[in-house]
Parts: C-alpha cells; sequence; structure tokens
C-alpha cells in the first residue's frame, strides 16, 4: 500500500458536529499521529443561536463568518485538519406540514455532483477510514441524512476509475463507521450514574420516551477507549460559543464520571474490505499492519 501514514477521514454536515460526534476519538488517533481530517459540508448558514449569551444581533448578522471561526478554533483544539465543502445550510424545517427545504440548500442539491466533489476530496486525501452517520442522519436533520447518503456514495465511488475520472486517482477507504453517540445502553448508565450519585440528570425524559427499535440492537460494533480526551472535546464543543451553551445540560455529567462509566466513543461499522473481528476497539482494526508507519 502507498501510503506512510495511517489517515482517518470525518464527514460531518455542519460546523460543530465534528465536537459532539467522535471528537475525543479523534483528538486520540491526532494525538497518536493519524492524519485526521474534518469534511464539513455545510457553511452552517442556517443555524440557530443556541446560546443566549451569544444571541445579538451582529452575531445573528454574521453568522456564517462567526461559524467559520469557530470551527477553526475547535480544528485547533482536536488537533486535526478541516475542510469546508461549502454547500448551503438547509436548516432543521418545523411545523406541521413541514415547510418545504429552502430552495439552493445542500439537502436537495445534486446527490450526484455532491457525490463528484466528495469524491475529488477523498482522492487526494486518501483516507484509510472514514466516518459518518447512519441512515437516519443521527438525527431527522435534513443536512445529517444527506451527509449520509454523501458519504456512502463517495466511498463506493472513489476507488472506481470508471466513475468521477476527471477527479483524481482512484482511491478506496477500507472502513467506514457510522458515529453511534447517543444510543440507549450509554444513557442508561450515565442517567443512573448521575443519579446514583444526587446529580439530577438530563437523560430522565430521553430515556422515559425512547423507543426501542429491533435495528438498533446490533449497531454497536466499535467502541474505542478515548475518556483521557474527554476535556479535549468539551473544549472543542464550547468553542462552538453560537451553538453551545457551556452553562447547558450538555455539560451537568462530570467528566470524572463519564470516564469511569462509559471511557470509550462507539460506532457501528458500515463497510470494511479488510478482515477484522467484531467488536473492535480500534478503528484502523485489520488496517494498521497493512500500512507502512
Amino acid at each position: 500500500m502507498e501510503t506512510d501514514q495511517l489517515r482517518l477521514m470525518c464527514v460531518h454536515a455542519h460546523p460543530d458536529d465534528e465536537s459532539s460526534k467522535g471528537a475525543a476519538t479523534m483528538a486520540r488517533y491526532a494525538a497518536e499521529g493519524v492524519d485526521v481530517l474534518v469534511v464539513t459540508l455545510t457553511d452552517g448558514s442556517r443555524g440557530s443561536v443556541l446560546n443566549p449569551a451569544m444571541d445579538r444581533p451582529e452575531v445573528v448578522d454574521n453568522i456564517t463568518e462567526i461559524r467559520a471561526a469557530e470551527m477553526e478554533k475547535a480544528r485547533h483544539i482536536l488537533g486535526v485538519r478541516q475542510v469546508f465543502m461549502g454547500w448551503v445550510d438547509s436548516g432543521l424545517p418545523e411545523g406541521d406540514p413541514l415547510p418545504p427545504l429552502p430552495e439552493g440548500c445542500f439537502a436537495v442539491g445534486d446527490l450526484e455532483e455532491q457525490t463528484r466533489e466528495l469524491v475529488a476530496v477523498v482522492r487526494r486525501e486518501r483516507p484509510h477510514v472514514m466516518t459518518t452517520y447512519d441512515e437516519n442522519g443521527g438525527y431527522p436533520h435534513p443536512d445529517h441524512i444527506r451527509c449520509h447518503q454523501v458519504a456512502m456514495a463517495a466511498f463506493e465511488a472513489a476507488g472506481d476509475p470508471d466513475r468521477f475520472p476527471d477527479v483524481g486517482e482512484p482511491w478506496q477507504p477500507l472502513k467506514l463507521y457510522y458515529n453511534h453517540t447517543f444510543h440507549k445502553d450509554r444513557l442508561v448508565a450515565l442517567h443512573e450514574a448521575m443519579t446514583g450519585r444526587g446529580i439530577e440528570s438530563p437523560y430522565g425524559e430521553w430515556l422515559e420516551n425512547w423507543v426501542d427499535k429491533p435495528e438498533d440492537a446490533e449497531r454497536l460494533t466499535t467502541r474505542v477507549p478515548c475518556s483521557e480526551y474527554f476535556p479535549t472535546r468539551d473544549q472543542a464543543l464550547i468553542a462552538h460559543a453560537t451553538q453551545v451553551d457551556p452553562t447547558g445540560r450538555w455539560f451537568t455529567c462530570p467528566i470524572d464520571l463519564q470516564q469511569s462509566v462509559w471511557p470509550t466513543e462507539d460506532f457501528q461499522l458500515a463497510r470494511s474490505l479488510v478482515d477484522t473481528d467484531l467488536p473492535e476497539d480500534d478503528l484502523f482494526a485489520g488496517i494498521r499492519t497493512k500500512v507502512a508507519t
């Protein structure tokens, strides 16, 4: 294999998604010398200001530029590289019935052209492993669902010399994972640990309304130990100041409790072109011996 370094490409919908989904894993691999690249598909231009301290006219009026600056700060904290694809944020439609998505936004764009552009990045960067969201987008935001569709299509097409021959030499990533962050087992463990310590849990109502689905039982295949980097993850998330309230409920679970109760970030192996034994504890399982480091 023509390479001298392990490479990981994490494909996300918006600036801030990389810091809430797999961030400690990325920070760990980057610290170990893996080349980690975040590919952010949209510009974040329709993101609401979710931190009351940042809800000011000058922020709202310049949200795209501010979110790009937040992304730059977060990527430095994580120790990763990052590129924007530049597609226009679709926003999260609300109402019943839901309104149509805005004309020209990412989620209603040409999937074939979007795939072509991401294939060009894959062929240029030559990742061994890619991560993205599952078929539901992790949650049903239209940009997350389209992110899944584009990432999957690019994974399949990048190594095929007959697909998009004008955008670089073919390169086939060897594995693709879905981020699997907010799954029931993890939330139950954190909820019980918090209530056991006398801390109000933010997960109670979520779990009360949880609907178990048979297909979810086999999703968790890979748990990457990365608890040492949970503080780094939180620092990167807080860097997205328009999107994250540092006094909000996502920071009520103490780091030491998280590290002791659930010290991993979790993934679902969706595609693999190498032999590997499940469950795994490494996104590069089955690949390391093939790569000359």
